[in-house]
């Protein structure tokens, strides 16, 4: 697993490089990566994409906001890998 990369996706993201964040995680493949690239497009606006990303997350839809679910993305991120 890629514990920079995906610390880099959620740097692009909250810097508002969403393309950037997008193509960094978008070839890693584990359960972050699909809760980053489904914070991305819900904040996209493609909620249907992002529900699918959401569940191969296995996490539950949310409409939190944006920044602070990014926080906690991070935070767990930090933790467990």
């Amino acid at each position: 697993m890629n514990k920079d990369e995906l610390l880099k996706a959620i740097s692009f993201a909250d810097n508002g490089n969403w393309e950037k964040a997008h193509l960094t995680v978008q070839d890693i493949d584990n359960e972050y990566a699909y809760w980053i690239h489904a914070n991305l497009h819900r904040e996209e606006g493609d909620i249907s994409n992002s529900k699918y990303w959401y569940r191969r997350a296995g996490r539950e839809y949310t409409e939190v906001d944006f920044k602070v679910e990014r926080e906690n993305i991070f935070k767990e991120i930090k933790g467990n890998l």
